[in-house]
């Protein structure tokens, strides 16, 4: 499946991983809904690459459903979604405080496995209304954001790790539901990426993470999440799994 002239969502599109997704999409030629919870953010994105922002919640089916429809209106039917949004928690089970944190395990659940579900269940319902692309009978491509730490969760990232897995554990079946419609479902996993987090500090710092990263020894660029995700889109075997873009880090319990 060809982006250009695709309608094409990208959720967290305002900063990171999402923001150069992007990028890269508007380059290749897809129309692109830059959803962000921080609309300076995402009318920034937007500005620079000619695409649409709409501020959106992905934790509130409501929320996601106005913002789906506002970019059907001006966009067409999205033929591509790719979940970039979500938080990153981190918190004892038995913190030396003695406060348990059910809240933020909670939280981090609904924005990262809930709102992903959400907004995958939305592009799903209108791809099918959507016409097939290609003799495959395709109507588009759903791309999920997982993390290495659903595989190896460090201490005080129960809550992370959690939200993770489900991402890479509804997978397969969702791409085995949405096969009788022709829209598959993929899912990346990053390891180690420079990100505004990372961008502060120091650099000695950088330096020993990057040392924990076999090959090559250095934080991921954004750029190359959203080259992975542009050939997901563009290779229609991709379906169904998991992969991981990590350097071939395994992180350490702590």
């Amino acid at each position: 499946m060809h982006l250009d002239q695709l309608s094409a969502i990208i959720t967290g599109g305002g900063s990171g991983l999402g923001a150069a997704t992007a990028r890269k999409f508007a380059k290749a030629g897809a129309r692109v809904a830059v959803l962000d919870r921080n609309e300076d953010a995402a009318n920034q994105i937007a500005a620079d690459i000619g695409g649409i922002a709409v501020t959106v919640d992905i934790a509130d089916p409501a929320s996601v459903a106005a913002a789906f429809n506002t970019v059907t209106n001006k966009l067409g039917i999205p033929r591509i979604l790719v979940n970039c949004a979500g938080i990153g928690t981190a918190s004892r089970i038995l913190p030396r405080s003695g406060d348990l944190p059910i809240d933020d395990f909670i939280k981090t659940l609904n924005i990262n496995l809930t709102g992903s579900f959400i907004t995958l269940s939305h592009a799903a319902k209108l791809m099918a209304e959507a016409a097939p692309l290609n003799d495959d009978g395709e109507r588009g491509v759903i791309i999920n954001t997982s993390s290495v730490g659903y595989e190896d969760g460090q201490i005080g990232q129960c809550a992370y790790a959690a939200s993770k897995g489900g991402i890479a554990a509804m997978t397969l079946p969702a791409a085995r539901e949405l096969a009788r419609i022709g829209v598959r479902v993929m899912t990346i996993a990053p390891g180690l990426f420079a990100t505004a987090m990372t961008d502060t500090l120091p650099d000695e710092a950088r330096e020993a993470i990057a040392a924990n990263i076999p090959f090559p020894k250095r934080l991921g660029h954004a750029s190359e999440y959203a080259e992975l995700a542009c050939h997901i889109v563009e290779n229609t075997m991709l379906n169904g799994t998991v992969i991981r873009l990590d350097g071939a880090v395994r992180l350490q319990a702590r």
